[in-house]
């Protein structure tokens, strides 16, 4: 009996490769026989490897110009871990060429993504935004979603390192989204109730207040709570590492080109 044919890998290139999130993800995509990772585009680097740069048995070049690393080297999937000001532009650079695009950079405009949405229309191609890669963390927001039907009093606390640039993280926004939506009804405030200090209460996101501590040390956190009389729900997740989000980013890449349109949430392939 002839042995089945292997399935042809994904073709992937990411987009911030030598990045922290980005080198994680080379390595582990690498070391994956369901994808090739054909393309590495980052501003350092440019002109060497990614067997000289990250020790992996590579000979993709890194360049620091998107669109001829997308001409050179066709792919089916970008994944884009640099900023929230370039994601967007890369990511329709991507899609006109026929890509489905993976993003992992939160923060992103809401003028940002009504283009997406647009560009996803027009070019038939799927773009899945993600805010957090860890499966775990994906579960924590999914028990919140569930909770918000039976205790409607609830916040949300997150917690990353303090070069993370945007707050609250898309994760925190994500959740309280959630919440908000599932919930019977919004708790009122007490009447008289005065925040002596602007943003004592947090950030409200859809009437949830969140928020957002920046500390040395900490990788990617998130806690929420949920009161009821006589109780205190806690739900918390905790990534202590950059390894907890490979496992995601494994599956948006292998999933990515199933869904349809623009999409926000790991649990789109994950559920």
């Amino acid at each position: 009996m002839s042995e089945s044919p292997q399935p042809t890998p994904i073709r992937v290139t990411v987009v911030g490769a030598l990045g922290r999130m980005g080198q994680e993800s080379v390595r582990a995509l690498s070391s994956d026989s369901r994808f090739e990772v054909v393309g590495a585009v980052d501003r350092s680097g440019a002109g060497q490897t990614l067997a000289s740069v990250l020790q992996i048995p590579s000979e993709v070049v890194v360049t620091d110009i998107l669109s001829e690393c997308l001409d050179q080297h066709p792919a089916d999937v970008l994944l884009d871990f640099t900023h929230f000001s370039s994601a967007p532009d890369h990511a329709m650079r991507a899609m006109k060429r026929g890509l489905a695009v993976v993003i992992g950079t939160s923060g992103l405009r809401q003028p940002d993504v009504r283009t997406l949405v647009q560009t996803c229309q027009e070019t038939g191609q799927p773009c899945l935004l993600v805010p957090n890669f860890a499966i775990g963390a994906v579960l924590m927001m999914r028990f919140a979603e569930m909770a918000a039907a039976y205790f409607p009093h609830a916040e949300v606390i997150e917690r990353h390192g303090h070069h993370k640039l945007d707050a609250p993280s898309g994760t925190g926004r994500h959740t309280a989204t959630l919440i908000s939506q599932h919930r019977a009804e919004t708790p009122r405030e007490p009447q008289g109730a005065v925040e002596a200090v602007a943003g004592a209460r947090g950030a409200k996101v859809d009437m949830v207040p969140v928020h957002s501590l920046r500390l040395p040390g900490s990788v990617a956190h998130q806690e929420v709570l949920f009161g009821g009389p006589g109780e205190l729900l806690t739900i918390k997740h905790d990534s202590y590492d950059r390894a907890s989000f490979m496992g995601g980013v494994k599956l948006a890449c292998a999933q990515v080109r199933s869904l349809s349109g623009f999409v926000t949430g790991l649990d789109a392939v994950l559920f």
